[in-house]
């Protein structure tokens, strides 16, 4: 198994969380998906996609509709992508990834969960040699070659793909700046994309012990529960 694909496995945060956070995230997703490339999915790749994430994650069809004219109302502010990027206790890098309207509530808030729970803010970039970004599909497995598969997604981005036992579906990586062009090519071959989204994955791994691995979970849970931030990484073990 790859690197990437065995980080998925060993992360011991959830991804989602709690429901009413999942959807507070995706609706956010919709939102700057509308905002940036309108709010037809036949024609904005990105909307498509996270209305498909939305299908996975049992979210409502009039949720998603709500959130899309939400966005086209002049009454809607944008929001803000920001990346934190900072440590935890023990020495875990962490990347936290936020959608925000008030950029000064955000650092402020994300700044006090760290100093309470033993980690600290960095400046951008100081983590990037860490992480790699990439873009993430999930399709089914069923009567597809894995082989071929591979093959086909080099000439279009694609870097690695592996079966996912426990939902029998194949996770294909590929580069961060290929997302559009793998989305087409998985759509028009007829697969379906049970998910689509990005991903930073860590280039080594920290292992540490119970009690080490408490103090840090407790202060990532701390941080995801904050509605404007959309995802924390780490490279915990």
């Amino acid at each position: 198994m790859g690197r990437a694909f065995e980080y998925r496995k060993a992360r011991k945060m959830k991804r989602w969380g709690q429901m009413a956070k999942t959807f507070t995230r995706i609706g956010k997703d919709i939102v700057m998906a509308v905002k940036s490339g309108g709010p037809e999915p036949n024609t904005n790749g990105r909307l498509r996609a996270i209305i498909q994430n939305a299908k996975a994650a049992n979210m409502p069809k009039e949720n998603v509709d709500r959130a899309i004219k939400k966005a086209i109302s002049k009454d809607q502010e944008d929001y803000k992508e920001i990346v934190y990027e900072a440590y935890a206790p023990h020495g875990i890098a962490l990347v936290i990834e936020t959608a925000t309207d008030n950029h000064n509530r955000t650092v402020a808030n994300v700044r006090s969960y760290l100093n309470k729970l033993g980690g600290s803010l960095g400046t951008q970039g100081m983590l990037d040699f860490m992480f790699d970004r990439k873009s993430v599909f999930r399709i089914p497995a069923e009567n597809i070659d894995q082989e071929e598969l591979e093959f086909e997604l080099i000439d279009v981005g694609g870097d690695d793909v592996e079966l996912d036992d426990e939902t029998n579906q194949y996770v294909i990586y590929g580069e961060f700046t290929a997302f559009g062009t793998i989305q087409k090519f998985l759509e028009e071959k007829g697969y379906e994309i049970k998910q689509a989204e990005f991903e930073r994955i860590p280039n080594d791994f920290k292992e540490l012990t119970d009690d080490e691995v408490a103090d840090v979970e407790k202060l990532i849970e701390r941080i995801e529960e904050d509605d404007d931030v959309q995802m924390v990484y780490h490279n915990m073990k």
